[in-house]
């Protein structure tokens, strides 16, 4: 792998884990929520300049449904990126808090919330668009060793048990009330540990790339 891919790949992964951690607000606090905010951000923005060559080809070429569908999704998820940036600086106590207030907390606080949510699930859903390299590494990993099949079968079922899994903590926490600003603060559960509500947040956004990796394998099918 090249020094470039390999930086990509490390980006990549190190925007996953903070975005589940971001998720975990309640749980971790406002300050440790704001640095790892930031940290999303440097990420996101070098996660863009490494991929400015996508940016530049979007004039061109043929626009099948599985280029418009990831092309869409990219440019929701800019934006719910650009409105975190925008809302997170203005409700800032900690990080930005030596910036002057321009008024405007309460839209600050919506906006953030429902761009919350919407950023994980399109991010998890362009995890998914893109999964097809990873399954490959992995499909070719284990048709080298023995019961290749066997191996091959047991982590589709897995997957599959993991994203229904996914499905039911996606209704139980209520979630769609969030994206569509029903709801204007998140319930937690206090009860569960931190571990526990970062399995459910994981296994949800495994959900969606679940969704995206075999919406863009079904359209790769149909002609």
């Amino acid at each position: 792998m090249k020094a470039k891919a390999k930086i990509k790949t490390a980006i990549d992964i190190s925007m996953i884990l903070l975005l589940l951690l971001l998720m975990l607000f309640p749980i971790t606090g406002q300050e440790f929520h704001e640095w790892v905010g930031v940290g999303m951000l440097a990420l996101f923005v070098a996660h863009n300049i490494l991929n400015l060559k996508w940016y530049k080809g979007l004039p061109r070429g043929k626009y099948t449904a599985a280029r418009a569908a990831q092309t869409a999704v990219n440019g929701a998820l800019l934006v719910c990126l650009l409105c975190l940036a925008w809302s997170g600086i203005t409700m800032s106590g900690y990080v930005f808090d030596f910036l002057p207030s321009g008024g405007g907390m309460g839209l600050a606080r919506r906006v953030h919330m429902a761009a919350s949510y919407w950023g994980f699930l399109l991010m998890s859903l362009h995890l998914g668009f893109h999964w097809s390299m990873a399954a490959v590494a992995i499909g070719k990993g284990v048709r080298d060793r023995k019961h290749s099949k066997g191996v091959l079968y047991a982590l589709r079922i897995l997957a599959l048990a993991i994203a229904a899994w996914g499905a039911v903590c996606f209704v139980r926490a209520d979630l769609v009330s969030y994206l569509f600003l029903k709801n204007h603060f998140v319930f937690f559960d206090f009860e569960k540990t931190a571990l526990q509500a970062l399995a459910e947040y994981a296994a949800m956004m495994e959900l969606w790339a679940f969704l995206g990796y075999y919406f863009m394998k079904w359209r790769r099918t149909v002609r």
